[in-house]
């Protein structure tokens, strides 16, 4: 299910410049529907976790892959900005609140023993990419042959998978709740609260705002660029699928390197060497060996921070409402996935060019990244006292 959902919206951006020229809408135009789809991801996302946290993850999760295959029709058929808005943006994006990777990774959690954990988590990270290596060429090339909308349609028929996956998940609803941390249990709102007096969350939730403007730029105007600087259109699609690889291994690394290693130093130098990664390769014009390496090296870091924060998150505070505290985080990440999505479309539209938006992706990113590996030794403040339990 996890991999269906990541792989299929970090495809979309394959349909921009045919979609666009089409139905006669803007760059910048789509993107709002990217960026429309990021916030409702966000938005909603603590709620879905408290609702498959209270009432179970099968409903939640089948909501959410209904949600998807009639969001990719509404797009399939749009003939203007509303139908894209609605079909990528609002539909797509509640969509990924119900079936994304902190639901599916509460779904992990809840299933292993905590000392295999975090490489569990790892493995389910990775096959959050694997979804792109299907459906990135395939879109790509029923794209080229016979037009965006069947290349959107075929997405349709890969979506419809995700419904028997998220029924088969929804198992996990009959294990056992594993132990808190110090065998407290904790209503979510007291949970909440001990998060948010927390130095460590606090940091990690910001910092995961540059994760999603770094990653959904390029998700969502690499292939722009790769056809604005005259490179075979079926290269965005190869730079897609090399993501998704190197992502297995990527998010494999992390989850063993979290068991060993401090989680949140983990993330910061992910935040660091993806920005390293950005300078060195918008600073010169792409050629098609330069383009899959750099693809490949986001990709080892692209789901990378899952697993780390994931695992954080449940050796801190429990599995009881991880979902709903990884939700919160994720606004955060989603109001970055909304600034890389939209911004960098209205800063192409308004100078013809991506220089402005991916310097300063570099800079953002490398801040976030020292501040984070900064408070990475932060000691967490104690359990409240059993008076807010319940």
């Amino acid at each position: 299910m996890l991999s269906l959902a990541m792989g299929l919206r970090q495809s979309l951006g394959i349909f921009l410049q045919p979609l666009t020229r089409d139905i006669g809408i803007s760059v910048s135009e789509f993107t709002i529907a990217i960026a429309v789809q990021n916030l409702s991801w966000g938005l909603l996302q603590p709620f879905a976790g408290a609702w498959a946290s209270r009432m179970g993850f099968r409903a939640a999760m089948l909501a959410g892959a209904v949600c998807y295959v009639c969001g990719l029709i509404l797009l399939a058929t749009a003939n203007g900005l509303l139908g894209v808005i609605l079909g990528a943006g609002v539909a797509i994006g509640f969509a990924m609140a119900c079936t994304g990777s902190s639901i599916s990774l509460a779904v992990a959690a809840r299933s292993v023993d905590p000392g295999i954990r975090l490489v569990v988590l790892g493995l389910v990270s990775a096959a959050g990419s694997l979804g792109a290596l299907l459906s990135a060429p395939i879109g790509q090339y029923l794209n080229q042959g016979y037009g965006w909308r069947v290349g959107m349609f075929a997405f349709v028929v890969i979506a419809l998978a995700m419904i028997p996956a998220a029924w088969f998940a929804g198992r996990a609803d009959r294990l056992p709740m594993p132990a808190s941390p110090g065998g407290l249990e904790m209503t979510g709102r007291a949970v909440l609260k001990q998060a948010l007096r927390n130095p460590s969350f606090l940091v990690l939730t910001l910092a995961y705002f540059v994760c999603g403007m770094q990653l959904v730029f390029l998700t969502t105007h690499l292939p722009s660029y790769l056809e604005i600087c005259g490179m075979d259109p079926m290269l965005s699609a190869k730079a897609l699928g090399m993501i998704g690889g190197f992502n297995v291994l990527g998010s494999l690394f992390f989850g063993w390197a979290g068991s060993k290693y401090n989680k949140l130093m983990l993330l910061g130098g992910i935040y660091i060497v993806r920005s390293m990664a950005l300078a060195w390769y918008f600073t010169a014009a792409p050629t098609p060996d330069s383009t899959l390496v750099f693809a490949a090296i986001m990709g080892f870091l692209w789901l990378g921070v899952v697993p780390l924060i994931a695992g954080w998150l449940a050796e801190t505070f429990g599995v009881r409402w991880q979902s709903m505290l990884a939700g919160f985080a994720f606004m955060s990440h989603q109001f970055g996935s909304f600034i890389g999505a939209f911004g960098g479309g209205v800063i192409f539209d308004l100078s013809g060019s991506y220089n402005a938006a991916w310097q300063g992706a570099v800079g953002i990113g490398l801040v976030a990244g020292l501040v984070q590996a900064t408070f990475a030794w932060s000691r967490p403040k104690p359990p409240p006292a059993a008076g807010a339990m319940a």
